[in-house]
């Protein structure tokens, strides 16, 4: 470990030439020895005695060249970018994320020409969350037992396998939905696998949760562009031209990982069981860990009830009589609070402070949707979901909770699980809200999120809080390092 303390200044010396010898110098009474003179002076000893009559001669010293200024490090995301494989993975993120968005919406519109049917148009979007839960509980093993630049270009070569196939004219519309199924499938395995990566590449401190938060940056920024973009894409080629373009960013990707990171081994080797019972004994372990729970079911809790304004926002937009281009501004809303808060406390804050504030932001981040109890019109709606949006900045947090609290050899199969679980409860979430919808107003059933889900969080920050290093029992604790010892 480096010492941060500069070695003393005199502790350097000059060799001296073998063939130069200096004449000795006459002894003076009173004068320090040669030996004296090699050491470091004592504040305390007394000056040099000159002989008589001889004026004491200062030596003269060579005024000391200034130093250059050392080039200050980056901080913050800048940080983060100076890392040449994160900046190869953020690049493969774009592509890849762009990729899924243009094909979820030209899929669409490809399935509702061929078959003139609003449930399968519909269906297609939905079978892009049902299947993270099989992918990330099934195959979450993938992620610690294969090198992981293994895993995340074979992941992209078979989305974009699975999109070519869509390319096909002779492919008929149940294939179309099987292949979307597929690819959503591999998702969490690849992000569990990224997000574990990650921890490889920047660290496991502050550079990885700075890492996390411009990844989710990204996401949330493709939400706006990607369906932009696909619909621009739209207006000029056919839905199967759209998806090609889609085949391209998943090559992209693929190509991005592979020669811009480096070969690392597996977390955890063939433990000589099969990939399923893996997958399923790594969850059991993660599950079983009382910590650990408490800390996904905190990324989960909120955003299942965070959605319900999005997965409503066309009935509340003809309930409250606004045209349709407002329905725009309340779907992007969220997003723009997640991004501006996030961009915040990433950069503003320091990694203690983005500690102190993750239970009392997951506590009230749900509270601007009660706003809703009174019917708003546009402005203040659009305000509400922007701070609800805002409420997720204390994930930023929670990320470095995380990684600190799951062992490295389960660290793949517990970001696969956290994956996979933060999109099926957003999907859940959607289908109760709009169930709910079906018996109450728009805007009691978002203001009920609102309430219900504070409540819910409420108990998880109680858990969250007795589960925290030191908190937890003796018994607990030497069960949880009993249950790390045992993963491997």
């Amino acid at each position: 470990m480096p010492n941060d303390r500069s070695a003393p200044a005199d502790t350097s010396r000059t060799p001296t030439a073998p063939d130069a010898v200096a004449p000795a110098a006459p002894v003076v009474p009173g004068a320090p020895t040669p030996d004296a003179v090699t050491r470091a002076p004592d504040a305390f000893a007394p000056a040099p005695v000159h002989p008589p009559g001889v004026a004491a001669v200062p030596e003269a010293v060579a005024p000391a060249a200034p130093e250059a200024p050392a080039p200050a490090a980056p901080r913050g995301y800048r940080a983060v970018f100076a890392v040449a494989e994160f900046r190869a993975v953020f690049a493969a993120h774009l592509f890849s994320l762009l990729g899924v968005v243009v094909s979820e919406l030209a899929l669409t519109v490809l399935v509702y020409d061929l078959t003139g049917s609003p449930l399968l148009s519909a269906l297609t979007f939905a079978l892009g969350l049902l299947p993270y839960l099989i992918g990330g509980t099934l195959f979450a093993g993938v992620a610690d037992r294969y090198p992981a630049r293994r895993v995340l270009v074979v992941c992209d070569l078979l989305c974009a396998a699975c999109v070519a196939v869509m390319l096909v004219p002779a492919t008929p519309v149940a294939g179309l939905l099987a292949l979307r199924c597929l690819v959503a499938a591999i998702a969490p395995v690849f992000t569990g696998t990224r997000m574990a990566a990650l921890t490889d590449i920047l660290g496991e401190g502050d550079l990885y949760v700075l890492g996390r938060s411009l990844l989710r940056i990204v996401s949330q920024s493709a939400m706006l562009i990607g369906f932009g973009a696909g619909g621009v894409l739209l207006t000029v080629l056919a839905p199967r031209g759209a998806i090609a373009v889609t085949a391209v960013t998943f090559l992209a990707s693929a190509a991005l990982l592979r020669f811009g990171t480096r070969a690392r081994p597996a977390r955890s080797g063939d433990g000589g069981g099969t990939l399923l019972k893996e997958s399923l004994a790594g969850a059991r372990l993660i599950l079983g860990d009382r910590r650990v729970r408490a800390l996904m079911l905190l990324f989960w809790v909120p955003p299942m009830f965070v959605v319900a304004p999005e997965a409503l926002a066309a009935p509340y937009a003809d309930a409250i009589g606004v045209p349709s281009a407002a329905l725009g501004l309340l779907l992007c809303s969220m997003a723009v609070g997640h991004i501006g808060a996030e961009l915040f406390v990433g950069s503003a804050l320091s990694p203690r402070n983005r500690s102190r504030i993750v239970l009392p932001v997951a506590a009230v981040g749900l509270l601007p949707l009660v706003a809703y109890a009174v019917r708003p019109g546009l402005p203040l709606a659009v305000a509400a979901l922007a701070l609800a949006g805002a409420g997720a900045a204390y994930v930023i947090g929670l990320d470095q909770w995380f990684v600190d609290a799951v062992p490295e050899e389960l660290r793949g199969r517990a970001m696969t699980l956290l994956t996979a679980g933060l999109m099926t409860v957003q999907g859940l979430g959607m289908a109760l809200a709009g169930l709910a919808a079906e018996f109450f107003p728009v805007h009691q059933v978002v203001a009920g999120s609102g309430i219900l889900g504070t409540v819910c969080t409420l108990l998880l920050v109680a858990e969250v809080r007795a589960t925290a290093p030191g908190r937890m029992s003796d018994t607990e604790g030497r069960d949880r390092a009993d249950r790390h010892v045992t993963s491997g």
